[in-house]
């Protein structure tokens, strides 16, 4: 059993408070990522996991093992750094050794599992190059060989793409993910770029920073189309999701409606039994930004059309992202590229509200 558990694990470092209340379980051979933005502590946790630091309270246990008092050597578990922590001054071949011949490891044995690993790498024509001689995708193969020629019970990544560029990144995460299915080893993940949790991970975890209207550290787990499709609360619903979610602030009318300047609505069925005891009340309603786009979609029903300023426009090539202003918020809507709007234009978007958020204003939790 080599899956991974947080039992009620809080760390502070003195009277900072970085992670608290965190209880998560990874299952064995599952790809888990850690997500949020920076300073959340999802780099803290992998460390936790790893023991380069101590547990404040609770328990962190690796298969049915509490290792909080484990010293990190004896956790069989090989960690993925942002920045490689290459050897400057051996091959890859040493570099990819080096943990084998530390543990005496027989010759013959080191040589064949770092072919091997380099085989399955594409490392094999480098193995005699330094560090220096290597891109930063061939570095990051490395430093992935590295921990693969050990066979841990697990593999810990700290944003390990995070240095390369755009394409690299996007080839980097395919082969990751098909590696990991291949080796059905127990993987987390730490990295801030929502795009890739969602990508990469069969689950995902949300962190967010510790501040008065969160309940702890973790907000949300599940799937990443659970956790975009049903967001927890308007933290997560804002933080996965490119462009973020839209985030209303309206009012329930007597009749059910949901009103705001420029705004009115009908919730959609399965939102009406939530807003029963909301009447006169204020709440926020999300709309993804593909949910709002040029008027006339036949594939939605119950339609609010809204006109205002167009105040940013992003044009990507197949669409163009538009920022418009309604009363007070800013309303993110993504039209089709045949007609650019201009700065301060004035044009209708209509609003799907049969895809709609409610959300609680107080807590930031979901309405149901």
């Amino acid at each position: 059993m080599n899956g991974i558990r947080f039992r009620g694990v809080g760390k502070r470092y003195g009277d900072v408070r970085v992670i608290e209340h965190l209880d998560l379980e990874i299952r064995e051979n599952e790809f888990m990522v850690l997500v949020g933005p920076s300073g959340c502590g999802k780099t803290t946790a992998l460390r936790l996991i790893a023991g380069l630091e101590d547990v404040s309270e609770g328990e962190v246990l690796i298969g049915d093992r509490v290792v909080n008092d484990v010293p990190p050597k004896d956790r069989d578990v090989a960690m993925v750094f942002q920045n490689y922590a290459l050897y400057p001054h051996m091959t890859v071949r040493e570099n990819l050794g080096f943990a084998l011949a530390l543990r005496r490891v027989p010759a013959p044995e080191i040589r064949r599992t770092v072919e091997e690993a380099a085989a399955t790498l594409g490392l094999s024509p480098l193995l005699e190059r330094k560090p220096k001689a290597l891109s930063g995708g061939q570095r990051q193969r490395v430093a992935l060989g590295r921990a693969l020629v050990r066979k841990p019970a697990a593999f810990l990544f700290d944003e390990p793409l995070s240095n390369l560029d755009a394409d690299l990144r996007v080839q980097m995460r395919a082969e990751l993910s098909t590696l990991q299915l291949r080796l059905r080893t127990t993987t987390v993940y730490v990295t801030h770029d929502q795009v890739e949790a969602m990508t990469l991970g069969h689950r995902i975890a949300v962190f967010a920073p510790l501040r008065a209207d969160l309940t702890g550290t973790l907000q949300q787990v599940g799937t990443p189309l659970e956790v975009y499709d049903r967001p927890a609360n308007v933290f997560v619903a804002r933080f996965i999701g490119t462009p973020a979610m839209n985030i209303l602030g309206l009012t329930v009318s007597a009749d059910g409606r949901l009103v705001g300047p420029g705004f009115s609505a009908a919730p959609p069925p399965s939102l009406v039994a939530a807003l029963r005891n909301q009447v006169g009340r204020r709440v926020l309603v999300g709309l993804r930004p593909e949910q709002v786009g040029e008027p006339g979609n036949a594939a939605w029903s119950n339609v609010a059309l809204l006109r205002g300023p167009v105040e940013i426009i992003e044009t990507l090539g197949h669409e163009v992202i538009v920022h418009v202003r309604i009363g007070l918020d800013l309303l993110i809507a993504r039209l089709s590229a045949r007609r650019v709007p201009l700065l301060g234009e004035v044009i209708e978007v209509a609003a799907n509200c049969d895809a709609m958020h409610l959300f609680d204003p107080d807590s930031g939790r979901r309405l149901e």
